[in-house]
């Protein structure tokens, strides 16, 4: 004899609802970020070579003689923009998507922007400064120290969520630093401006993260 309770007919509906995964939602400040990267790639490639020292300086690469000498500090900012060819667009923007996809949300948007800023500006600021002291300059351009800053955020954020993640992240984070160290491995990458936008990033998120009550999706 079968029985028919519409009590827990609805509740086991909201019960497997509420074990459903959230759904993610779509990454706009990443999305824009990347797109501002590429219009500007094409762009400058449209009216010269981005593989050319001499086009992107005159473009506003950063060079740390003309930023520490002269004040042109924009290049500080107009180099985070810019990018040697289509590989080192592709590997920064790839990345990019893929660490913004996996914190915009929980980290929240506008400090998300914010830190993106602040730690492709102080990864610039260090390399430029370093590269004062030993006296051996470089054009520079690219979105890999903001790019590692916020994967420091992305570490900061695991270690606060620890006890919400488990060892699930573990793989995937250590696919993304390989993704990222292979990514930057051609020659004459500025690992300063990384190191610079890594370290910026984990003191950044070290501050202001907390972690919520909702998980992280990693």
């Amino acid at each position: 004899m079968n029985s028919y309770d519409n009590n827990g007919q609805i509740n086991n509906y909201n019960n497997s609802y509420m074990n459903e995964p959230e759904q993610r939602k779509i990454p706009y400040v990443t999305a824009v970020l990347v797109a501002i990267n590429v219009v500007v790639f094409l762009v400058m490639e449209f009216f010269g070579s981005t593989e050319s020292g001499e086009y992107m300086y005159a473009h506003g690469a950063s060079y740390a003689p003309d930023i520490f000498e002269n004040g042109q500090w924009y290049r500080i900012l107009t180099s985070m923009f810019m990018h040697f060819g289509a590989e080192h667009l592709i590997n920064n923007m790839v990345m990019l998507y893929i660490l913004g996809y996996q914190i915009e949300e929980n980290f929240g948007r506008v400090k998300y922007l914010i830190t993106y800023f602040i730690c492709g500006i102080a990864g610039g600021i260090i390399s430029s400064g370093i590269e004062m002291i030993t006296g051996e300059y470089s054009i520079s351009a690219g979105a890999s120290g903001a790019i590692f800053g916020i994967f420091g955020v992305l570490l900061v954020m695991i270690f606060k969520s620890r006890k919400q993640l488990g060892q699930v992240s573990a793989p995937r984070l250590i696919l993304l630093f390989i993704l990222m160290v292979f990514g930057n491995m051609q020659e004459g990458v500025d690992w300063m401006a990384h190191l610079g936008g890594a370290v910026t990033g984990v003191v950044i998120a070290l501050a202001i993260y907390r972690p919520g009550n909702k998980p992280l999706h990693l």
